[in-house]
């Protein structure tokens, strides 16, 4: 049901209060208003004399019967609309720079119908609209909501006198005319009034005398005042200070005189401090922490803090201690004293335990002394860490341990064991490694090795170099040696370089190791250097004189690595080529006499051998004879003979005549200065030498002058033609079978013509006359040119001899003073 209009009543009446010996009347007045939607305010008047008093006592008891009656109405309509708000507290006293909190709860209509939109508390104004704290810049940052259900608070901290005033609550719901504000509220006084401690003074231990003095900034300092202690009045009607004992326990108050119910704080020494930590989980080294003390005390008190039980002063009239950067030797107990002039109190221990990383970690090692091989060593690791640190042993980057415990031990050590160590310290708050450990453990030399550099094919004249290592401590001195001759080669230095090998440095190599504690000599390394060959060396067998058709073998060798190749040359003819250096004649020959060498050579290079001259002797070959002048031989005149034979060693020559024993002459050339027709007929040449002779033999004609040949020139005149004519036709059919068709060239170069041409009585006819010697005086002489019979093993040689002929006539002409064109070939065949 929603009401129109605005009604309301008010109820007044006194209220008769004793404390104590004192009696004190409150007169109030309560005005009910109902407004149009059936919400209720509530006023409280205070009324200022006895008349108002006693007016509104008569007034509520004239009305009470009528104030039932509207009551019963007003609960009833207002238990049909279920609107109120209800506070825990009309009228509240508080103390300036505290903290209050005011509570209401508050109902309306269930369904869906209503709904709670806004909330909101505000101060009650001159007949302004309802501002929400929150909104207000005089409660900025003092005001604080809290709302649980329908439960509603007010929280203001900060308190000022000017906060003192009357505080609603209102709430708006959905709907136009759904909203309501409780009244008639809760009044909040906020007293300036306080208990001045003017002076004091500890007369026995934990115990003090004091002087109180009360005081307001709002009221005269005239006024008299209730001294409360433990809330029992220990003076009253008073404006001066007042002296009194103080216990650790007792609390000091006052008020004004009549009013009671809102006294000043009261004045109390410190309570038993407590101790918090910011942050409250685990502390971490480096974070910012900080410690505070809180003790109830009034005055306030001032703070003292210790370390554990040395009594350290830290910090004083400070209730925080404050870490910017906590560290690990922090980590303590912990208290503070709180004091102020009505006592002091000890606040209990509290621990601060800083969690941190592991430190930088110390290692050691024993012994500390000289470590051989076979003895018991132990690692040892330590590190300041909260919690205490897990350890990692580690050599080079392998892990040995791991574990709580920070010791790594080595029953028995070993050179392998020597080496770089370190640990690792780690908690769940970091890790860090020690520094390193070298653990130098001594032995003897190992076995040695041996290495070459380059380890390719070791080429002459290359820089090599042999490196000797052995794993030893101390470290070894080294010696090396050449095969099994125990040739040292060089002390004190595990390298041998060789800055250009050679071939004799090819052989076996090792080295010897040596420290104190014993030595090793390493095994065989051979060295292999590769060369190009040397100059070769050649030679012939036999060694002496070489006869034709004897067997003969030249040999040639060289110094190479990889074994050369040959080669063996006549002069720049290549004769045979292989891995052999041998070349062998069977049956030498006089056409293998010459200038020989051979040619070496592998990968690395090659040379050519000095030359080596292959003499070979045979007896004399065919002598050739030769006539000079070539052309007729007059008589008178000077003609030579020559007689030439291959022959090694060279030929010594005797002329002879037919018919003649006694020789003629010696020597290559034989010269007749005046010749004469006697002279003519067979001359024979031998030339001879120590492995044999061979001759050859020739014709010479000598032909009479002018006058001595007219007979023989008409005697020739007969029979040349004949003889001319019988070479021609064998000429020619030398020719026809030869398929020849060239002319016949004469002996000066000259076509020679073979029929007539032109007269014959104006031209020289040309004579052939073929000779055939032979070491047989019975064989037959042939006019024409023929090749020797295979079966007779001949060799022919043909000479020419050149006659000339005359012609006898009884006037010269002018061509006799020319050479005369008739010529005569002699030619002579030769046969072994």
């Amino acid at each position: 049901m929603m009401f129109r209009g605005v009604f309301g009543f008010a109820l007044c009446a006194n209220q008769k209060k004793e404390e104590g010996n004192i009696t004190s009347r409150l007169s109030f007045c309560l005005q009910l208003t109902a407004d149009t939607q059936g919400a209720y305010l509530y006023r409280r008047l205070s009324l200022s004399s006895p008349r108002q008093t006693r007016g509104a006592a008569m007034s509520l008891t004239a009305a009470l019967s009528g104030f039932l009656v509207v009551l019963l109405s007003v609960s009833a309509v207002q238990g049909q609309s279920d609107w109120s708000v209800t506070y825990n507290r009309t009228s509240i006293c508080a103390v300036k720079g505290s903290t209050v909190e005011i509570s209401c709860t508050y109902t309306h209509p269930y369904g869906t119908y209503y709904k709670v939109i806004k909330s909101f508390w505000f101060r009650e104004g001159d007949d302004k609209a309802p501002v929400d704290l929150r909104t207000d810049s005089d409660y900025t940052g003092r005001v604080q909501y809290l709302f649980t259900g329908k439960v509603c608070s007010l929280r203001i901290t900060d308190l000022r006198e000017s906060d003192s005033a009357q505080y609603k609550f209102r709430f708006i719901t959905n709907q136009q005319v759904g909203s309501f504000t409780g009244s008639p509220g809760v009044f909040l006084s906020v007293s300036a009034l306080q208990v001045q401690v003017i002076r004091s003074s500890e007369y026995k231990w934990g115990y003090y005398w004091a002087e109180l003095k009360c005081h307001s900034s709002r009221l005269s300092d005239h006024r008299s005042y209730v001294w409360t202690k433990n809330e029992q009045i220990i003076r009253r009607g008073t404006s001066f200070p007042i002296s009194t004992s103080f216990y650790p326990a007792d609390r000091v108050s006052c008020a004004v005189k009549g009013y009671k119910e809102c006294p000043s704080p009261s004045v109390y020494a410190p309570k038993l401090p407590s101790v918090s930590v910011s942050p409250s989980a685990e502390i971490e080294e480096g974070s910012s922490v900080t410690l505070t003390c809180s003790s109830d005390a009034n005055p306030a008190a001032q703070y003292t803090w210790y370390k554990e039980k040395n009594n350290i002063k830290l910090l004083n009239k400070d209730s925080q201690l404050f870490f910017s950067s906590i560290q690990s030797s922090d980590s303590g107990q912990y208290y503070c004293s709180a004091t102020n002039q009505l006592g002091w109190k000890r606040s209990g221990y509290r621990r601060i335990d800083v969690k941190y990383a592991p430190k930088l970690p110390s290692v050691s090692v024993s012994p500390s002394a000289e470590i051989k091989e076979g003895s018991s060593v132990t690692l040892t690791c330590s590190s300041d860490a909260n919690p205490a640190a897990q350890y990692t042993w580690y050599k080079e980057d392998q892990t040995l341990h791991h574990g709580a415990g920070g010791s790594y031990r080595f029953t028995s050590i070993s050179s392998e064991d020597k080496g770089i160590y370190y640990c690792k310290c780690e908690n769940q708050h970091g890790w860090i490694n020690s520094s390193s450990l070298f653990l130098n453990v001594q032995y003897a030399p190992k076995l040695p090795s041996v290495s070459v550099s380059p380890s390719a094919e070791i080429e002459e004249g290359s820089s090599v170099t042999l490196t000797c290592s052995s794993d030893a401590n101390p470290a070894a001195q080294y010696t090396w040696y050449k095969e099994k001759n125990n040739i040292k080669l060089l002390n004190k230095d595990s390298q041998l370089f060789f800055s250009s090998i050679q071939s004799s440095d090819s052989g076996q190599y090792y080295c010897s190791a040596t420290n104190q504690l014993g030595w090793k000599r390493s095994g065989y390394r051979r060295i292999d250097v590769k060369y190009a060959p040397k100059l070769p060396s050649v030679s012939v067998s036999p060694s002496a004189e070489i006869e034709e058709g004897s067997s003969v073998t030249l040999t040639c060798s060289s110094d190479a690595d990889p074994a050369a190749q040959y080669t063996w040359y006549k002069e720049d003819q290549t004769l045979h080529q292989g891995a052999g250096g041998s070349y062998r004649f069977p049956s030498i020959s006089s056409e293998d006499k010459g200038n020989y060498y051979c040619k070496c050579e592998n990968q690395y290079g090659w040379i050519n051998s000095s030359s080596l001259f292959l003499n070979v002797q045979y007896a004399p070959k065919l002598p050739s004879v030769s006539v000079s002048p070539s052309a007729e031989i007059e008589e008178g005149s000077s003609v030579t003979l020559t007689c030439s034979s291959d022959a090694n060693p060279a030929a010594q020559y005797t002329w002879y005549k037919e018919e003649e024993e006694s020789p003629k002459a010696s020597g290559q050339n034989f010269t007749i200065a005046d010749v004469r027709l006697e002279h003519s007929g067979n001359y024979s040449c031998e030339a001879q030498n120590t492995r044999g002779s061979q001759n050859s033999t020739v014709l010479l004609t000598v032909v009479p002058g002018a006058v001595q040949s007219t007979a023989a020139a008409v005697t020739a005149a007969v029979l040349l033609p004949l003889v001319f004519l019988s070479a021609c036709l064998w000429i020619r059919t030398k020719r026809t079978s030869n398929g020849s068709s060239e002319p016949e060239l004469r002996a000066d170069g000259r076509e020679q013509c073979v029929g007539g041409q032109g007269k014959p009585e104006e031209q020289d006819e040309p004579q052939y006359a073929s000779v055939h010697f032979s070491n047989n005086q019975a064989d037959p002489m042939y006019s024409n040119n023929r090749a020797a019979q295979p079966h007779r093993h001949s060799e022919e040689v043909t000479e020419y001899a050149v006659v000339r002929f005359h012609r006898v006539s009884p006037a010269p002409r002018a061509e006799e003073t020319r050479e005369d064109a008739s010529v005569l070939y002699s030619t002579i065949n030769k046969t072994r």
